[in-house]
């Protein structure tokens, strides 16, 4: 049989078997083996519905619209005649229509259940932390892979787009974002960017130092070893988990010229000190926003950092310091699998991020596009040669650190749920909070400082107990409560330090952070994490005094 050619054609067909009552319709494949052709049907109506399709208004004698509800098979005997043929254009976007439809069928089927379903104590897992998505965020990412471009393209710009509104409240500077593969190769790209030599006096070099914490995730503290800068230990507070404030100015030195330090947990650090203490130092303020993505604080005072950085009122943290931070690995309060971003509202430093995330080049034209800067052949940098193609002209020794067009178009579905995210959090951690508030004897419960407005990645607890953090999390994990440390505890005691050749200071003793290390524990307060869950955790840590007894 020769295969008839019928992709995007419209035909006028017999009211027979199995079109009964249809007189057009739209092919959307040639004919297979047995015959057939696919084609949808075409109702003389105006679109109405997300499952109707306007047909262009010139295409049919009256208004009409492909339901694209229920699929035909038609055969060569069933064709009156051809009406006409859409442009390419259109049946692309009837054919995506349809695969959406299938796409959300799918998640129907396969995903939505899951939302749904009874909590059974001890059969139901409690995570920590979870993906939670729809089917947006499915069609999205099949949409962006239908144009097959793969590379960063106009999902990234969206959501690039998006955050910036996110994040820019209180700012009458917007803060630029960009995308990265991952939160930590932001941090690395923050700390990288700050040795730039575009800075000029700003620019930090090798040996100098930058306060941090040893307590929390380890690509914090890194990027300044792996950029020969020197970090600065300084100890913790409990409860927050985050760098002590009156430690800070103690511990700086002649050489100091940056502090990075994360919000833990969520949790907001005290800005209102540190900024201070940026101010009157001089220093550079980089903010770890990994754990903390809408969370706010309110300043009572107005700061004035380097570069003309200015600070005052109720803003986001991540937009307090220079630059700031995020990750969306599936953890973290909104999700493209793997990926990051790093913001900041200096258009120098935006330019340098963008550089060292792009090989280092100096060029700043999108991928695809050529000569943005109407001088392309007309540079003269470094040694080279006059005129040599901006394209390939390198400012930094860089990295390639973009993400794709398909986590992209996951995280632009993402961000429209974060504020919904954001208020679940809040929400579970409050009703942890006060469930657990009387166990004051048992442990050291979080807080939040009175002018922050926290956006929690967890809830810390701190056994001051007759009972062993392990004897706690293993029964919690019995329990299917699944729990977690604060990431590295005291970086200063993990293998990659103690077996490592690094040039540090620490500033007094770290006798907070050895505690987090040997007592603290969090549990989950992602949106996953319903009513009955709740009660069940805190029922079961409530338990903790009678712990010794199963082990």
């Amino acid at each position: 049989m020769t295969c008839q050619k019928h992709i995007g054609n419209i035909y006028e067909v017999k009211s027979t078997e199995p079109c009964y009552d249809i007189l057009y319709v739209i092919a959307v494949t040639d004919t297979d083996e047995s015959g057939d052709t696919e084609c949808y049907a075409i109702k003389i109506t105006s679109s109405e519905s997300k499952n109707l399709i306007a047909l262009p208004s010139d295409t049919l004698s009256a208004d009409a619209s492909i339901d694209i509800r229920r699929k035909y098979l038609i055969k060569e005997s069933d064709i009156v005649k051809k009406i006409c043929t859409v442009s390419k254009k259109f049946l692309e976007n009837v054919l995506k229509e349809i695969i959406f439809k299938e796409v959300g069928n799918y998640y129907d089927a396969v995903y939505s259940s899951l939302t749904t379903e009874d909590f059974k104590e001890n059969e139901t897992k409690i995570n920590y932390a979870g993906r939670i998505f729809n089917k947006d965020e499915m069609v999205n990412v099949i949409d962006a892979s239908l144009d097959f471009y793969l590379t960063a393209s106009r999902y990234d710009k969206a959501f690039c787009n998006k955050l910036s509104e996110f994040l820019s409240m209180g700012h009458n500077k917007p803060m630029r974002v960009l995308t990265a593969n991952s939160g930590s190769s932001a941090n690395l790209l923050a700390i990288t960017a700050l040795t730039s030599y575009k800075l000029g006096k700003f620019r930090l070099h090798k040996g100098d130092e930058v306060i941090t914490a040893a307590a929390g995730f380890p690509t914090t503290i890194t990027p300044i070893i792996q950029n020969s800068l020197v970090p600065v230990f300084v100890d913790i507070k409990l409860s927050t988990y985050n760098i002590d404030p009156e430690l800070i100015e103690d511990a700086i030195s002649e050489k100091t010229k940056a502090i990075f330090i994360s919000h833990t947990l969520g949790i907001p650090f005290d800005v209102e000190r540190i900024a201070a203490i940026a101010q009157k130092h001089g220093l550079w303020l980089i903010e770890d926003n990994c754990d903390a993505l809408g969370a706010q604080y309110t300043l009572t005072g107005k700061y004035n950092l380097i570069t003309g950085k200015t600070l005052s009122g109720t803003m986001k943290t991540g937009t307090f310091g220079h630059i700031g931070t995020s990750s969306f690995y599936p953890a973290h309060h909104i999700t493209m699998g793997e990926g990051g971003a790093v913001y900041t509202s200096d258009d120098n430093l935006y330019r340098i991020l963008l550089s060292l995330r792009d090989w280092g080049r100096d060029c700043w034209c999108e991928p695809g596009t050529d000569n943005t800067c109407c001088r392309r052949f007309q540079w003269n940098m470094g040694n080279l040669s006059d005129g040599y193609d901006h394209k390939y002209i390198y400012s930094h020794l860089g990295y390639n650190l973009k993400i794709t067009e398909m986590q992209a178009a996951i995280g632009l579905a993402q961000i429209d749920k974060l504020p919904s995210f954001v208020e679940s959090r809040r929400e579970n951690w409050l009703a942890l909070y006060e469930g657990l508030k009387d166990l004051e004897d048992s442990f050291i419960l979080p807080s939040c400082p009175e002018n922050a407005v926290p956006s929690p990645f967890g809830f810390a607890l701190t056994i001051n107990a007759g009972f062993k953090r392990k004897e706690l999390t293993s029964f919690l994990e019995k329990n299917l409560i699944q729990t977690r440390t604060i990431f590295a505890g005291n970086m200063l005691k993990q293998p990659a330090f103690t077996n490592g050749d690094f040039q540090y200071r620490v500033y007094g003793k770290l006798k907070n952070t050895d505690i987090v290390m040997d007592n603290t524990f969090w549990v989950g307060v992602y949106p996953g994490i319903n009513k009955e869950m709740l009660d069940f955790m805190i029922s079961k840590i409530r338990s903790c005094k009678k712990i010794s007894l199963h082990f």
